[in-house]
């Protein structure tokens, strides 16, 4: 049984340039990093819900949604206002069945996507 994937996909360093402050964020243009568009069309074309997730405040949401728009990033869900520390997933494991219910990779920042395989 092939089950869709749901990935949480952190933005600032993993879809874009990390620029540092929240207030350097809203003023500087957002760049994309290598990879970024190709992986989100496999995925999407694969079927995946794409959810992005972030430590930006909520009240950065209209210049965060803008700006990824802007750069042809589109996602399923945007997830505002995470802490900075670490991020932990908890899910279940479904009986009699050895499917990974859980997974996390970690990219090194502003690296961006392209060597990334799900």
């Amino acid at each position: 049984m092939n089950m869709k994937k749901t990935l949480f996909i952190d933005i600032d360093g993993t879809l874009i340039v990390h620029k540092g402050t929240l207030s350097t964020a809203i003023l500087e243009e957002m760049e994309l990093l290598p990879g970024v568009l190709e992986k989100l069309d496999e995925w999407d074309g694969n079927g995946y819900k794409i959810i992005l997730t972030t430590g930006r405040k909520e009240s950065m949401r209209k210049i965060t949604e803008e700006g990824l728009l802007k750069l042809g990033i589109y996602y399923d869900q945007l997830i505002m206002g995470l802490n900075r520390g670490e991020r932990i997933v908890i899910n279940d494991i479904k009986p009699n069945n050895d499917m990974t219910v859980a997974s996390a990779i970690q990219v090194n920042r502003n690296e961006g996507l392209s060597k990334i395989v799900i």
